[in-house]
């Protein structure tokens, strides 16, 4: 049976398919107790991996009215190939898998605001990540939404080193053996196992089934976020798809970091080129929004295109002026120190992070104008969605060569980029906000922030008076206009009020109420 299924892997390859219902996966929860009697490494076997109090910057889910759960999922998943006019095969059909997620939700299922956001887990270092809720949880808890963190195969190694009794069940085994048709090796997972496996996460979520995740709470519309070649894959692959049985999405929309191409559909497939249709986002039905940082639009430029408000293309993109592509809030959420050791591959200090320092060494970019543009483009994705109500739209970033191999973003007199989405950040500058630094590793990726001296200040404003009131205005304006949420417009108007000084950073805060 292996020998043919190895053959039939190798020389065949069925068709697609008519859509049928997504199938809602077999759901079990883990418990949350913890045992401190069991010394340091207390929280084996009961203690799950990426809990929010545990995280690098701890946080209190409770104060803010939230708990969390986790959950294994499991089911069956085809994997898929394309052919070479484009359309979508399988190449093995059914094969087991199992996952994790993790569901952060209000405790009050009267609080709930029924948007459900399911994050595809970043596994750069083998070990889950919650990127996007060190971005969004600010904007998730002021407005009572739900987040679901999907472990992905790339993490499953760090899984399994911090608790391989917990998460023994977890796998996305290779369903065939031997080589990929260039020669090179399978690795013991199968990347491709994880399509199917977000669908069913998506259908468990709406589903009515008394054992499935948020069980209890009236569950209104799914977003799918990340950063990277997934989403975008998913949208050209799998979204098509994915239908419930009433015949609706599983995904009502989507919001992506960092707009590029896609990735790879199976572990022995290429990304399709930069050439290739796939690689830009088309007709998806829902509304898709993404946000790129100044620092990433030379790198996003092939993924490129208009916005439209076509109900087949609903489709946003914000390039957003002096934010840079890595930031501190992301890695807040980076599992603790003594989790990270367990799991494998710590790297750095708590501080920084990371197995190599910049020349010269810096601080990590304090800057929150990502997070405060992301709130933005959720809430806005959240309206388009429920109301119909579009979005604004922005002009692109200017950018130098756009045709060469070195294109670069133009800069304005203060070292600031010219276009895109605008805010006080660049329009009254008290800074320059490079977009790398110098130096090995990530050093490259990592903005830094170079504030005006006082002469220079002076110069441009005058005093601070007239400098707060300027950007007051101006965050009135981008309020208006829907760039920052009415939440964080009151707060950087709160921080204005009680500095002395220009502020180059205003550090979103969590609310309290959880709504």
């Amino acid at each position: 049976m292996k020998r043919y299924a190895t053959l039939c892997w190798l020389f065949c390859t069925t068709a697609l398919a008519a859509d049928s219902p997504v199938p809602i996966p077999n759901s079990t929860q883990l418990p949350l107790n913890v045992n401190s009697d069991h010394g340091p490494y207390y929280y084996y076997p009961t203690f799950m991996f990426l809990r929010a109090s545990r995280n690098l910057v701890p946080m209190d889910l409770a104060k803010s009215g939230y708990t969390e759960d986790e959950y294994l999922l499991s089911g069956a998943a085809n994997v898929y190939d394309w052919t070479a006019d484009g359309s979508l095969n399988v190449k093995t059909p059914n094969a087991p898998y199992a996952t994790r997620i993790l569901v952060r939700h209000p405790m009050d299922p009267s609080k709930f605001s029924g948007t459900v956001v399911v994050e595809i887990m970043n596994a750069a270092r083998q070990w889950d990540w919650s990127m996007m809720w060190g971005y969004l949880s600010p904007q998730l808890l002021e407005h009572g939404d739900a987040w679901v963190g999907v472990t992905m195969p790339g993490a499953v190694p760090g899984l399994k080193k911090y608790d391989a009794v917990r998460y023994a069940a977890v796998s996305f085994k290779n369903p065939v053996t031997g080589a990929c048709p260039n020669g090179n090796p399978m690795a013991p997972n199968e990347d491709g196992l994880k399509w199917d496996m977000l669908s069913q996460v998506g259908a468990a979520l709406k589903s009515d089934m008394p054992s499935r995740p948020l069980a209890g709470f009236k569950v209104d519309y799914v977003y799918m976020t990340t950063q990277g070649g997934d989403v975008v894959t998913y949208l050209n692959a799998i979204h098509p798809h994915a239908k419930l049985a009433s015949g609706k999405p599983v995904y009502d929309g989507y919001l992506i970091k960092s707009i590029g191409g896609p990735g790879r559909i199976n572990q022995c497939a290429a990304p399709p080129a930069r050439s290739d249709s796939r690689y830009v986002i088309h007709n998806v039905g829902v509304p898709v929004v993404s946000v790129s940082s100044q620092s990433e639009v030379p790198g996003g430029l092939g993924a490129r295109r208009p916005d439209s408000d076509d109900p087949a293309d609903r489709y946003r993109l914000y390039e957003i002026a002096g934010a840079q592509h890595l930031d501190v809030y992301p890695y807040q959420t980076f599992p603790s120190f003594v989790d990270q050791a367990v799991a494998g591959n710590a790297q750095g200090t708590p501080e920084w992070p990371f197995a190599a320092r910049c020349t010269p060494e810096i601080l990590m970019n304090e800057n929150p104008l990502l997070s405060y543009e992301y709130h933005a483009a959720l809430a806005n994705l959240d309206q388009w969605v429920r109301k119909g109500t579009p979005p604004p739209k922005a002009e692109r970033i200017k950018v130098n060569g756009a045709d060469t191999d070195q294109p670069s973003v133009a800069l304005d007199q203060y070292g600031n980029g010219l276009g895109g989405v605008r805010t006080f950040y660049v329009d009254y500058p008290v800074a320059t906000y490079y977009m790398s630094s110098p130096g090995p590793g990530n050093c490259p990726e990592f903005g830094r922030t170079a504030p005006f001296d006082w002469g220079r200040l002076e110069s441009l404003y005058g005093n601070y008076k007239n400098w707060s009131n300027k950007v007051s205005q101006s965050v009135d304006r981008s309020v208006k206009e829907r760039w920052f949420t009415d939440y964080d417009g009151r707060k950087i108007k709160a921080d204005l009020k009680v500095k002395a000084e220009p502020i180059t950073v205003v550090a979103p805060t969590r609310p309290s109420n959880g709504r």
